[in-house]
């Protein structure tokens, strides 16, 4: 790839959504997520069309998580529960998180994030840092997720939390900032919310700890 090439790679996409012929969707389950097929073809950077073909696509709520930090003790709130999907991990199917939940109609992003801190962690958000919103796997699924740093006081935090109604059992960690990093090198923090979150917020630490 030319210098050129590369400078329009990272300025712009290529196509946009015109250049995607969408020919049938087709609804195959329907439960608390939605699993559809999609018959398309799409344009192709050499020019003219692919083939068509059938894509599975898992049709998802968006997603809030935030990462709860106090500024003034260099902690961090994470919080640990059973996951399905991690169920054949050959480690353990509990893993430790940030604080995230699904967007409810009407909610701002936001006001997910504060209510989700306060659910699962018992916990009162002051100042939110938007990190990023990003498709945590745009190949087959149509979810975003929207990350935040939450400021908090985590004295007095911990315990077991979450709505019985929505089958939660959610333990409650407040570890250091540097025994986080410690997890997160060692790859216990294997998730896409805390890896963005703690490299994020390992370029501003200094900053946020300066204000406090």
């Amino acid at each position: 790839m030319s210098a050129a090439d590369e400078d329009h790679a990272s300025a712009s996409a290529a196509f946009g959504a015109d250049d995607v012929d969408l020919l049938e969707r087709r609804y195959l389950y329907q439960g608390f997520f939605r699993l559809d097929a999609l018959r398309l073809r799409h344009r192709l950077f050499e020019g003219g069309w692919s083939a068509t073909m059938t894509r599975e696509v898992h049709h998802r709520h968006d997603a809030v998580g935030v990462l709860l930090y106090d500024a003034e003790r260099d902690a961090v709130v994470l919080v640990e529960q059973f996951r399905a999907g991690a169920i054949d991990d050959p480690v353990s199917p509990w893993k430790l998180e940030c604080v995230a939940g699904l967007v409810e109609p009407g909610e701002t992003a936001a006001e997910v994030a504060r209510r989700e801190a306060m659910e699962e962690a018992g916990c009162s958000v002051g100042e939110l840092h938007e990190v990023h919103t990003y498709y945590p796997s745009p190949g087959a699924c149509d979810e975003q997720v929207t990350l935040f740093c939450g400021l908090i006081d985590s004295r007095g935090l911990g315990g077991v939390h979450g709505l019985a109604e929505e089958h939660e059992d959610i333990r409650v960690h407040v570890l250091s900032f540097p025994r986080c990093w410690e997890l997160l090198q060692a790859g216990r923090l294997d998730n896409a919310m805390c890896l963005i979150g703690f490299h994020w917020l390992a370029a501003r630490r200094a900053s946020l700890r300066a204000r406090r």
